[in-house]
């Protein structure tokens, strides 16, 4: 291979480790070119690219993106699946090919920044996908609320029974259904201040009285004693 087409496919492997949601480095000795075509469309609908390189290009790109943890598994004839989604799906689509084709191994791989082994990325496939595992979580968010839903319908329609219990007792006591009109509270009277006493006019004289003279003619005794004096 010349160096250029190298060159390509180290940048291609490199490209897709990063890119990739997960990377899962399985072992494919024993499987036909009609049993690896067979995987790829297995792995298509979960979003999954499955590719050949040659080992060593392999362990450059591996050094490149900075994952030298993976060199380990590079060993023997190794293929690559870069995931493109939920891991856990593909996690299944491996084992379920796996378990007719024995001859599938998975060493190991990648979950986001963090390398995993065989036997961890084969527990992966036991997981629920994304989807189930939120329907689950959404599921158990709403039962509490329905159930206080539940909880306070029976609690207004106990409170009412209870109401119209209570009412039916009094009424078979004698008492009237209808409450008794309660007179409205008087409010306060204002005093009134009180009145000054009235002045009591003089009574006019009665008709025919005679009146005083202002010029009345002295008594007969002064008279007299002015006579004498003069």
């Amino acid at each position: 291979m010349p160096r250029t087409e190298k060159v390509a496919v180290v940048e291609e492997v490199r490209d897709k480790l990063r890119d990739a949601d997960a990377a899962v480095l399985t072992e494919y000795r024993g499987l036909s070119v009609t049993d690896l075509a067979q995987l790829r469309g297995a792995l298509r609908p979960a979003g999954t690219e499955y590719k050949v390189f040659k080992n060593t290009l392999a362990r450059r790109a591996v050094e490149a993106a900075g994952l030298p943890d993976l060199l380990p598994l590079l060993e023997g004839p190794v293929a690559i699946a870069f995931v493109h989604g939920d891991a856990v799906v593909a996690a299944k689509a491996l084992r379920d090919f796996g378990r007719t084709n024995p001859a599938l191994v998975v060493k190991g791989g990648l979950l986001g920044p963090r390398i995993l082994s065989g036997a961890e990325m084969r527990s992966l496939a036991d997981i629920e996908p994304r989807e189930v595992l939120l329907a689950r979580l959404a599921n158990g968010f709403q039962a509490p609320l329905t159930r206080a839903a539940g909880l306070f319908q029976a609690f207004t329609r106990n409170f009412a029974y209870g109401i119209q219990a209570y009412i039916d007792q009094r009424i078979a006591g004698g008492e009237t259904a209808e409450p008794a009109a309660t007179a409205p509270a008087e409010s306060p009277t204002e005093t009134a201040p009180e009145t000054p006493a009235e002045v009591t006019a003089p009574e006019p004289a009665e008709a025919g009285a005679p009146e005083p003279a202002e010029n009345a003619a002295p008594a007969d005794g002064a008279q007299d004693n002015e006579s004498e004096e003069s």
